[in-house]
């Protein structure tokens, strides 16, 4: 299948995605030193993007992940720091969606 693409849109309850990220921002490097992790960022709307943006919108940003494979993925989601993560955020999420995805 070769690399793994994963695009998560998060949307916080109302005024909490600033806590959400810092949480996620404080995950970040013990994601990255995973075996076969590539990328792995939150990103918001760009501000003056154009009349051709669809925005996240306030309380939403996604999460751009690449993995060298889909056990590499696998092994990220049951790691222990994305389970103390995921339980830490649980309160604070409207909702979750997670798309995985492969080159065309």
């Amino acid at each position: 299948m070769g690399m793994v693409h994963v695009f998560a849109v998060i949307t916080a309850k109302p005024g909490q995605r600033g806590a959400v990220l810092e949480k996620f921002r404080a995950n970040v490097p013990a994601v990255e030193a995973e075996d076969g992790c590539i990328e792995y960022r939150a990103v918001v709307d760009a501000e003056d993007a154009g009349g051709f943006q669809a925005p996240l919108g306030p309380d939403t940003f996604a999460v751009v992940e690449k993995w060298q494979s889909m056990a590499a993925l696998q092994a990220h989601a049951a790691a222990p720091h994305m389970k103390a993560y995921g339980a830490a955020v649980k309160d604070m999420l409207a909702d979750r969606a997670v798309h995985v995805l492969r080159d065309a």
